[in-house]
């Protein structure tokens, strides 16, 4: 008779956390390990002193760490989150739980406003359904940092797994976390403004937790909100709940069928952000953050640091220039960004999968905030978002983005990276290639700032192939040689 391998699956952390498939790798064992190895951490660990973070209003009392625990729709996402938070009590530490699902900027919001040693979320973000994953926020709110992630990997299996039952008041206390939160949204965007713009809005979670979350937010006015696929669909309408062209169909064809200004869409854990313009063409966020830029530079008046990470636009790198603002460049993944923006007066920091930081909030994404932001910035303009693109793209130069997903084994999708690297192509089609970057992934430039990107992803056997240039015939043009390049490579 033979059996099967029992050993312990690998725990790997990769862009935003420990990503793996439900009932295979995505386990209540293996979620009570990883648990156990982020309580060994947190044990092992007093609060860097040294370490920049926001003041919590509300400090914990306690000696002992604190954390709070949120979790998403996806299938049994609640109950793998009160699997961790048992882990933690057994752990001695103080845990609160979320009693419902929330979207996941509510938790770092919880985190930082009642400073607590850290959070965890039961999510696997924008991932397909059959997916679940656990992120590990950090004391001010932001996605755990990279030394962080090791050390619990580091510390996976280190001891037994150790549970409890949770105190009687761990989902008590929570509930008003919801009333700060919508205070300091309502502080930060002009939602009288909005409420009163004689318009209609689509707004899209995409079956996820950002639910009626924004249509909350606006209603009450003369603004007609109408949100769509709003109930709790582990299936995600059988699309990935990620907010891009092939998974958006049902919200451009509803801002057709009303007339709307602008449809808003979020991910599956409400971080990250989406937009279709009157046209029912879904925005890159290499239209969305540059006009969300410009809001904040010319409208609002404000300065300070702009953060990109690798794969975002050439027009904020001129928006910024124009405006005499400091551009930073990072690697792909959300804790770059917000590490400078812990660090540096951050005014706007953003990712190409819709995450955006802004100054004044945590240092996180949050697809509520910047789905209204972006909507203020369309409405201040009293333009249509087509109308602001063609604006922008007349003062500062056409760029054009689109990305191609690639399903690759891991392995395979590194080795041809770093082959590019090394022996990157001469030209691309008739395209001469004028320099190569590697910060993240392999980046072949082009004479008139166009570019070509390939990079594995880090949370998903998936080789992204990204582009930018001057026109969609030539950007969809360097997307065909790249998935030719990628498909030929041995």
């Amino acid at each position: 008779m033979t059996y099967a391998n029992t050993r312990p699956a690998p725990i790997r952390f990769g862009t935003d956390g420990w990503r793996a498939v439900i009932a295979d790798e995505f386990t209540f064992q293996n979620v009570e390990r990883v648990a156990q190895a982020y309580s060994d951490f947190l044990n092992r660990h007093t609060p860097d002193a040294t370490q920049p973070r926001p003041a919590a209003p509300h400090p914990p009392q306690d000696a002992r760490p604190h954390v709070v625990v949120g979790y998403d729709r996806r299938f049994l996402s609640g109950q793998f989150a009160a699997r961790a938070a048992e882990v933690l009590a057994g752990n001695e530490i103080s845990v609160s739980l979320f009693e419902a699902d929330v979207p996941t900027p509510l938790v770092s919001w919880a985190v930082r406003e009642r400073g607590a040693s850290g959070g965890v979320v039961i999510t696997a973000s924008h991932n397909p359904a059959h997916f679940n994953g656990f992120k590990i926020k950090a004391p001010w709110g932001g996605s755990a940092p990279p030394e962080t992630t090791r050390a619990v990997e580091a510390l996976v299996d280190a001891h037994p797994t150790r549970r409890a039952p949770l105190a009687a008041d761990a989902h008590g206390g929570l509930r008003p976390q919801f009333e700060s939160y919508r205070r300091q949204v309502e502080s930060y965007v002009e939602l009288g403004r909005l409420r009163d713009t004689a318009a209609r809005v689509v707004v899209d979670p995409m079956h996820g937790t950002g639910g009626h979350w924004v249509e909350n937010f606006l209603s009450g006015g003369r603004l007609g909100v109408e949100t769509i696929r709003a109930h709790p669909d582990p299936y995600f309408g059988s699309v990935s709940p990620e907010p891009i062209d092939r998974n958006l169909a049902p919200l451009k064809r509803r801002v057709l069928e009303t007339g709307a200004l602008v449809g808003l869409a979020t991910d599956g854990d409400a971080d990250r952000v989406g937009a279709v313009n009157e046209l029912g063409e879904t925005m890159t966020m290499h239209e969305v953050v540059p006009l969300i830029l410009l809001h904040l530079a010319r409208v609002r008046g404000q300065s300070g640091g702009v953060v990109r990470t690798f794969s975002q636009s050439v027009l904020l790198k001129r928006i910024a220039a124009a405006h005499g603002l400091i551009l930073y460049e990072t690697p792909i993944g959300f804790k770059y960004i917000a590490d400078l923006m812990l660090r540096e007066d951050i005014l706007v920091g953003a990712e190409e999968s819709g995450g955006i930081g802004v100054r004044g909030h945590i240092p996180e994404r949050d697809g509520i905030l910047n789905s209204l932001l972006f909507l203020e910035a369309v409405a201040a303009s009293g333009k249509t978002p087509t109308a602001l693109v063609k604006e922008m793209h007349r003062e500062f130069g056409e760029f054009y983005f689109g990305r191609r997903d690639l399903h690759t084994e891991v392995a395979r999708g590194l080795a041809l990276v770093a082959s590019l690297a090394t022996k990157p192509p001469s030209a691309v089609g008739p395209h001469a290639v004028e320099s190569v970057e590697t910060m993240d992934g392999t980046k072949l430039v082009f004479g008139d700032e166009s570019w070509l990107l390939f990079r594995q992803s880090g949370t998903e056997p998936v080789l992204r192939v990204y582009s930018e240039a001057t026109s969609v015939e030539k950007m969809n043009a360097l997307l065909d040689e790249g998935c030719r390049l990628a498909d030929s490579f041995r």
